[in-house]
């Protein structure tokens, strides 16, 4: 099978396209054949050798796919040869023509969700629900800005906010990507690269700021973040690419706590029970993941580029 493999840490063309042997499934695995991958913002610190974790090298990178199930092995009783499912985590990595599994990290992936769609659940959506209801403990009639709205993590948490009766106000930092965060559920959308966008977001919640904010860049706004915060709100701090200096005294004033959230450190159960709630918003429409941009398997290293440049909208996929 061809797959993408990573023989040193560094830039995006580190990655180069190989030829490999086709895994099979021990007891208790299945082999997915792979339509389509997604590609994080984790996936390029992995590659760099930039995150904390440095997987034992050569590795294929990845972790969120979609596709059918090729082969299952002993023990195995979710899936059956030619079921349609997406992966939350792989044993031989994702961005390759199959890749091997735990069973108990593959799920159904419903009829009216497309393979690019099933490759666009695992990280975005199960991080932003892990932010919203298991960090921040967000509750319906709760005020949420999603600063960043228009990438994956962004437009899953505007859908399951709006799913879960909260008032949903998103940034996005171009016209098309605000129209659609306002097309995915936000009530409100206001234009973060305009230097008053924070006090027209007082103004919507007529000065009493917002319970929960779902912060993509906190080495940027994170002090600011503080200031916009409701009595007892809560920041998620889900992705920084640096340090950043915050007043204290902003929290204090507001009983304010700011959360920190890592998708696996998540336990087993809260992780079950994360995939249980996607795999039902699939299937009844309220969870419609948006694929922005599809590059062919090969063109990877160019996915990396894309991942982390601003003005993201969507999910990135590649096409083995």
């Amino acid at each position: 099978m061809k797959a993408i493999q990573v023989r040193e840490f560094g830039p995006p063309n580190v990655m180069q396209m190989v030829e490999l042997h086709d895994p099979a499934p021990g007891r208790g695995q299945v082999v997915v054949r792979i339509h389509a991958v997604g590609v994080n913002p984790v996936e390029t610190y992995i590659r760099s050798g930039a995150y904390a974790r440095k997987p034992e090298l050569p590795f294929t990178p990845g972790a969120d796919a979609a596709g059918v199930v090729e082969a299952v092995g002993e023990g195995v009783r979710r899936f059956r040869v030619g079921d349609r499912v997406y992966t939350a985590g792989t044993i031989t990595g994702a961005y390759a023509e199959r890749a091997l599994c735990d069973e108990s990290t593959v799920h159904a992936l419903p009829e009216r969700a497309t393979f690019a769609q099933g490759a666009a659940v695992n990280i975005p959506y199960a991080t932003a629900y892990r932010s919203l209801f298991h960090r921040a403990h967000a509750a319906a009639g709760e005020t949420v800005l999603v600063h960043g709205a228009t990438g994956g993590v962004g437009i899953a948490g505007v859908q399951l906010a709006r799913a879960h009766g909260m008032t949903v106000i998103g940034t996005g930092g171009t016209p098309e990507g605000r129209a659609r965060v306002l097309a995915e559920g936000a009530h409100h959308v206001l234009d973060h690269r305009d230097p008053g966008y924070l006090d027209a977001l007082m103004a919507l919640t007529e000065g009493r700021g917002v319970d929960v904010i779902l912060e993509m860049l906190s080495n940027v706004n994170l002090g600011k973040d503080l200031t916009v915060l409701a009595q007892g709100g809560r920041v998620v701090v889900i992705g920084c690419r640096g340090t950043v200096e915050i007043n204290p005294r902003e929290a204090m004033a507001r009983d304010a706590a700011i959360l920190g959230m890592v998708l696996m450190n998540g336990s087993e159960r809260e992780i079950h029970g994360i995939h249980a709630a996607l795999v039902a918003g699939l299937e009844n429409g309220t969870l419609r993941p948006v694929v922005g941009r599809e590059f062919p398997l090969a063109e990877a290293p160019a996915a990396h580029e894309a991942v982390l440049a601003p003005g993201a909208l969507g999910k990135i996929v590649l096409l083995p």
